[in-house]
């Protein structure tokens, strides 16, 4: 599994455009822009594909926690999130 693939799954399972990833991003001062995004969404055949490099995705994961949590300074909700489990029929 590529890191393509990794910024692909965590892009559809929460629901993030290209808009919220470089904002993500610029949470721990890295900035791209939309259109290089979009680079690591095409096809691996696509003329404008780019691979993601591990830098990329290192701090899109640590601009995600911070976009999630807060920093430790400040943080975002002082109230954590409640995930609701469906409960299970037999």
């Amino acid at each position: 599994m590529t890191n393509n693939d990794v910024l692909k799954k965590l892009r559809v399972a929460l629901k993030l455009r290209d808009d919220d990833i470089v904002e993500i991003l610029k949470l721990v001062d890295f900035n791209m822009s939309k259109s290089e995004i979009g680079a690591f969404f095409r096809k691996e055949d696509h003329p404008k594909y780019m691979l993601c490099k591990d830098q990329v995705l290192r701090n899109f994961l640590n601009g995600l926690v911070i976009y999630y949590r807060g920093t430790r300074e400040q943080p975002k909700d002082a109230t954590p999130k409640k995930i609701t489990a469906k409960p299970k029929t037999k």
